[in-house]
């Protein structure tokens, strides 16, 4: 259908307006890790006509940019040194997506491919499992963690968050299986191969895009992930949503710390969305087209 100029420029003018909406908090709040305390709540609020700094991030991260002396780092009291705790966020994000991946893999394509009796009831109790609230479980894994000494580790914290990704990445994982055509096993195991070769070899390649998209979410919620690593580490490992609590001290709020920290813990994010681009949109447009 022919759309005339306006309706074109108005399209665009909404487009960009939607963009800026949801772009708009992201710089504001970048803005501020890159501002002295006095700037930042200003009235009115100056959005680009400020003197810049990095004070903050050397602050956090204990480094100098080479834009004069390094200051303390601990204003208020409080140790803003938070290197370490994003290092942290990356080990348990990277490997409890990776545990998450592989459990669901394998058990998605169980669920998309094999009959058994009682599959439906299962995929049904997985589904079910989304629906409990994480702080039910809290506590009985804070006792259950205590008694393997599993209690402020990488290994807790990193099966933890594999467990509470499990089923999401199943529930994704079997629904792009199943847009796989099932007589490619069939021709397949008639020409003699066996189920874990179809699996290896020729299913798991049709299905990165799915794997990628299920991945990047399983990161995400693992990185924003709080109550869990709240309830079971104390002072060894700490994840950035939990540290970032600590700049509440009791002078006041150091905001421009903890949104330079905050823009930090966008990158790697942003990093892993990046490197599985290619396979990301494809995953998330699986199933949109039916034959």
């Amino acid at each position: 259908m022919h759309q005339s100029t306006f309706a074109r420029t108005m399209r665009t003018i909404a487009g960009w307006l939607v963009v800026g909406l949801f772009f708009f908090p992201i710089y504001f709040w970048t803005s501020v890790a890159f501002r002295d305390a006095k700037d930042i709540f200003n009235w009115p609020p100056i959005l680009f006509d400020f003197k810049p700094t990095v004070r903050n991030f050397e602050q956090v991260f204990g480094i100098s940019l080479g834009f004069g002396r390094p200051e303390a780092v601990t204003p208020g009291g409080g140790n803003f040194y938070m290197a370490p705790r994003l290092l942290d966020s990356i080990i348990v994000a990277a490997f409890s997506t990776m545990l998450a991946i592989v459990v669901a893999t394998l058990a998605a394509y169980a669920l998309s491919r094999m009959n058994f009796r009682g599959r439906h009831q299962f995929v049904n109790w997985v589904l079910s499992t989304r629906m409990m609230p994480p702080v039910a479980v809290a506590i009985p894994m804070f006792f259950i963690f205590k008694q393997f000494n599993l209690l402020d580790t990488y290994t807790g914290v990193i099966i933890v968050h594999g467990i509470m990704n499990l089923p999401l990445a199943v529930l994704l994982l079997k629904s792009f299986f199943d847009d796989i055509p099932a007589e490619i096993d069939e021709s397949a195991l008639l020409d003699g191969a066996s189920r874990w070769t179809i699996f290896r070899r020729i299913v798991l390649p049709m299905a990165r895009g799915g794997i990628a998209a299920t991945a990047v979410l399983c990161f995400i919620f693992s990185w924003t992930e709080f109550l869990f690593v709240l309830t079971l580490t104390q002072t060894s490992l700490k994840t950035v949503p939990v540290v970032s609590s600590t700049f509440v001290t009791s002078i006041g709020t150091a905001w421009g710390n903890m949104a330079a920290l905050g823009a930090a813990a966008i990158v790697p994010a942003f990093i892993v969305i990046l490197l599985v681009q290619r396979h990301l949109v494809r995953g998330l447009t699986m199933g949109s087209l039916k034959q």
